[in-house]
């Protein structure tokens, strides 16, 4: 019986190669609100995960490439996208609920309330790196979310004649008066239950906006 061939060997250094770039994003995600963009520089990246400057421009063009995917990543991990493809079946009830949940947790994190208020102190002094925070983070959320609704549209669940609109509805109405509050500093983040009522509160109210035509 001939011995079969040994299976081609993992190419080295590649399970390394991500272990470093998590550690990198993960070091930016701490270091850009904290310290503010000006603030933080790419050697303090990293050296914080424990790599060399040469490692961190392997992964990232430049500083600007890794406050993008920094911002991108931290939304990806709180806000992820199987949220905005919800199982078949499931009652869109739930389904907003759950994307609500995430939203209200992401928006009240201390490292998103901390960039918020970099971006903020940031305001008409770099519009470049306004316009990369709005894309990989507002934005991005703002684009699932009209997906989410189109889909919800066509297959007859919600009646969402401006899908966009509907999704600036949403996440506005989620943020509410508390995020402001928490933003500038008058008040600390609701407790869980405390925020399961707001997003159960605003689910119901957005359904009945958007619910589907009785014929």
């Amino acid at each position: 019986m001939p011995i079969p061939a040994p299976l081609p060997a993992t190419p080295p250094g590649r399970p390394k190669d991500m272990e470093k770039r998590a550690a990198i994003l993960e070091a930016a995600m701490a270091l850009f609100p904290s310290r503010g963009y000006d603030g933080t520089s790419v050697e303090a990246i990293a050296q914080s995960a424990n790599v060399s400057k040469l490692t961190v421009y392997s992964h990232f063009a430049d500083k600007e490439a890794l406050f993008e995917a920094a911002v991108t990543e931290c939304c990806a991990q709180m806000l992820p996208h199987r949220l905005f493809e919800p199982a078949p079946g499931l009652p869109v009830t739930e389904a907003l609920t759950g994307i609500g949940r995430a939203f209200v947790d992401l928006m009240m994190d201390e490292r998103a309330i901390a960039l918020h208020r970099v971006m903020v102190a940031q305001a008409g002094q770099d519009r470049r790196l306004a316009e990369i925070f709005f894309s990989a983070g507002p934005r991005a959320s703002l684009l699932e979310m009209e997906s989410f609704l189109r889909a919800a549209n066509a297959e007859g669940s919600l009646r969402v004649d401006a899908p966009a609109r509907a999704a600036e509805h949403f996440f506005s109405l989620l943020k509410g008066v508390r995020h402001l509050r928490v933003l500038v500093g008058l008040s600390a983040a609701p407790p869980a239950a405390e925020r399961e009522a707001h997003v159960a509160e605003v689910v119901a109210f957005f359904l009945r906006a958007y619910a589907p035509r009785q014929d």
